[in-house]
């Protein structure tokens, strides 16, 4: 790797709290990591945690927003979102029967990142997801 590339490359996003800034959310993502063999998971994660974020925060209400960040290394890529709290409790993956229709996205997000981690964040919280890359065979994320 170049040594002018071989940190972390970040990359932030803020959308507003509207239904349809998911599919932007994705858009984004699978822009920044076009070519990545992670770019279709991380498509994912960012999908479910921006819908968490407008369905269960007031990220979702008028004036509300989320923010997106993406972290790009040779061994990782982060990817958090920041929701705008009121949900009194901090997000965590819920085990839901298969007829369901809500409450599975944190546990899908958790299977397929190699680790997530939740954090208060100003009155909201921050949930981020790592997908690791596979340094030993070469891969890089991007």
């Amino acid at each position: 790797m170049h040594e002018y590339t071989s940190t972390a490359r970040v990359w932030g996003l803020t959308c507003p709290g509207f239904p349809e800034e998911v599919s932007r959310a994705r858009r984004w993502t699978r822009d920044i990591l076009r070519g990545s063999p992670l770019a279709e998971d991380a498509e994912l994660i960012v999908s479910e945690l921006s819908a968490n974020a407008i369905l269960h925060t007031a990220s979702g209400r008028e004036a509300g927003s989320f923010h997106l960040a993406l972290a790009v290394s040779s061994q990782v890529v982060a990817l958090s979102v920041t929701d705008g709290g009121g949900a009194g409790t901090a997000p965590k993956a819920e085990h839901q029967d298969q007829e369901a229709e809500h409450g599975r996205g944190l546990g899908m997000v958790s299977a397929i990142a190699h680790r997530v981690v939740v954090h208060d964040s100003d009155g909201g919280h921050t949930v981020t997801a790592e997908l690791f890359t596979d340094v030993r065979r070469g891969g890089h994320p991007c």
